[in-house]
């Protein structure tokens, strides 16, 4: 998957918004202005920081090589998914999907409610 997929993806979910908060080349994506996803722009090849249930993320690390403990994350709930790898676009697709849940779910009930309202 292009980095421009990944984004577009990223964008197309409810109440997304992306920024710069860490310096012009690492583009962060939140949910209700919490993080589910960052992307170094100037990464080659490209990867992606994504939120992962601990069980799975230990699982999807075992299974694939472009699969790796978050990157300056904490790395029990996050890991670094090489986008142009031998990761298939449909996992990419559900781990961008599971990251954006894990946060929505665990957003407070009036950040849920205004976030419904989108």
């Amino acid at each position: 998957m292009d980095i421009e997929t990944f984004t577009t993806i990223c964008l197309t979910k409810k109440g997304v918004t992306q920024s710069f908060p860490f310096g012009g080349d690492t583009l962060v994506f939140k949910v209700m202005g919490k993080m589910f996803a960052l992307t170094g722009l100037d990464s080659v090849p490209a990867t992606a920081n994504l939120k992962c249930d601990p069980e799975w993320a230990n699982e999807l690390r075992e299974i694939y090589e472009d699969i790796q403990p978050g990157f300056h994350m904490n790395k029990a709930h996050w890991n670094t998914v090489t986008l142009e790898g031998r990761v298939e676009d449909n996992l990419v697709r559900k781990l961008i999907d599971h990251s954006y849940e894990l946060v929505v779910v665990s957003l407070p009930k009036k950040e849920k409610e205004l976030l419904a309202l989108l």
